[in-house]
């Protein structure tokens, strides 16, 4: 995001979560420092985008910032919040949008849940700017079932009636960009993209596309899955995505999980060498 905005003439400033990180950042030109380490690193800040995930003390950035974005929030003109639909929990293949109850299933959902609630207190109280963003599963570059199949990795677990929705990174960049231009403070936006699908599908187009074999189908009870893993397959939902497009007028470049295959592998990713 901010390599993107500074093609466009943004001057960029952010945190990161160590030095050799933030050397490495200031040599692309961003402002980067510690997360933490200044007091007040949100000086002359117009658009503040989070992506931060909640720890065990509630989300890092309220915990130690929000009073400084509170006396911030008249002067932001847009601020952002990365989160997951993780909220809605497990609807057992049913739709959700933005107005369906939060009902997560697991304690990184609850968390996030907290953390929204969190964030949006400073837009009830002090009018920031704010819009959540419930990501699906994110791929893209080096993060794909195209690499998972060249390194080994990928597997075709089958829990049947399963789907799972994604999206591409160039279209979570979009629809962010699309909302910084249209802000609408207190909104709330589902990022994924038009079709849910299940996961063994997608290794299985991916396979086609690099003339490789599938891995073998994997039932998942036998397939020794993590727990946290587990959790990812007990939810299962259909996301809606309708209100990026009405109200952002977001048209997404990968709208399914074939084209943005695809795309990376056009642009080399998961080729032999």
């Amino acid at each position: 995001m901010a390599r993107a905005l500074q093609q466009q003439g943004w001057c960029v400033a952010g945190t990161c979560r160590d030095e050799a990180t933030a050397d490495a950042l200031r040599g692309e030109g961003i402002d980067a420092v510690v997360f933490g380490a200044v007091a007040e690193p949100l000086a002359g800040t117009t658009h503040l985008l989070s992506t931060a995930p909640p720890g065990d003390g509630g989300d890092p950035v309220l915990a130690r910032y929000s009073g400084e974005i509170a006396g911030l929030a008249a002067r932001l003109d847009w601020a952002g919040y990365l989160s997951t639909t993780g909220v809605y929990g497990n609807r057992d293949g049913a739709l959700v949008d933005e107005t369906s109850s939060l009902r997560p299933s697991n304690a990184r959902g609850e968390a996030r849940v907290a953390a929204e609630e969190t964030w949006s207190d400073l837009h009830r109280r002090h009018g920031l700017k704010l819009h959540i963003f419930r990501l699906a599963g994110i791929y893209g570059p080096g993060r794909n079932a195209l690499a998972a199949l060249r390194t080994g990795t990928a597997r075709r677990i089958i829990k049947p009636g399963q789907v799972f929705s994604r999206i591409h990174l160039s279209d979570i960049l979009g629809i962010l960009q699309a909302s910084m231009a249209k802000p609408h403070g207190g909104a709330v936006y589902n990022v994924c993209d038009d079709e849910a699908a299940p996961p063994q599908d997608v290794v299985t187009f991916a396979s086609q596309l690099l003339a490789l074999p599938p891995p073998p189908e994997i039932a998942i009870d036998d397939a020794g899955v993590s727990a946290m893993a587990r959790s990812f397959y007990n939810d299962n939902k259909l996301v809606s995505n309708d209100r990026i497009k009405k109200e952002l007028g977001v048209v997404l470049r990968y709208p399914d999980y074939r084209r943005g295959l695809q795309a990376l592998l056009d642009a080399g990713e998961g080729r032999d060498g």
